[in-house]
């Protein structure tokens, strides 16, 4: 018996049909896929997100860190970097015979004037010692300076005792005691050398 002729139309339906199903059961494969690709990238996300989460240090550790940054800003000339380790009413006393310097725009004019008689700047911190107390802390270190001021190479030791206070939740200097190390008996004369303040022409800045 001959087969009866499909109509035309028919024809398109089931071609539709066909076509249908086979969209449908691709996407029931791909689906598990993507939702796979997709949850992987979230969590890649996440898990990037989680690496630029700062745990908070310990109080030691982030007075430290500041006083890293305060010498490097101080090398650097980072006027915005070394404003920020500084409160605005912070106290400033050398090792020379001068007067305390009250404030840090009292104390700015003076850092850049003679910073700009200095290059080469190199200044080396060692033996911290911190202590902390409530909001209150102070650390005290040695360092060591070499450069070139008005020109001349000049190399001298000194020490720093630095008195923090917590303002919200930041710990900025409220007071920078530095001087010069004496000579030892022997070796050649060293000009006594301020940190963080304004000191005579003969003797390098340092904070």
């Amino acid at each position: 018996m001959a087969a009866k002729p499909v109509p035309a139309l028919e024809r398109s339906l089931r071609a539709l049909i066909t076509l249908a199903i086979c969209v449908a059961v691709s996407f029931s494969i791909a689906s598990p896929a993507a939702a796979q690709k997709e949850k992987k990238k979230k969590k890649d996300a996440n898990a990037s997100d989680d690496a630029h989460i700062k745990l908070p240090m310990p109080d030691e550790q982030q007075i430290d860190y500041a006083i890293s940054e305060l010498l490097g800003a101080w090398q650097l000339a980072d006027i915005e970097r070394l404003h920020k380790a500084y409160a605005d009413d912070a106290v400033f006393v050398s090792g020379v015979w001068a007067p305390p310097i009250f404030g840090w725009t009292n104390y700015l004019p003076l850092y850049q004037q003679q910073h700009a008689r200095t290059q080469q700047v190199r200044l080396d911190r060692m033996n911290t010692f911190i202590k902390v107390s409530g909001t209150v802390a102070w650390a005290c270190y040695q360092w060591e300076f070499s450069g070139s001021v008005d020109g001349q190479p000049m190399t001298t030791r000194g020490q720093t005792t630095l008195v923090f206070e917590k303002r919200t939740d930041r710990w900025l200097i409220v007071h920078n005691h530095t001087s010069g190390a004496l000579p030892t008996p022997g070796s050649p004369a060293q000009p006594a050398v301020p940190a963080g303040t304004p000191t005579p022409p003969t003797k390098p800045p340092t904070p």
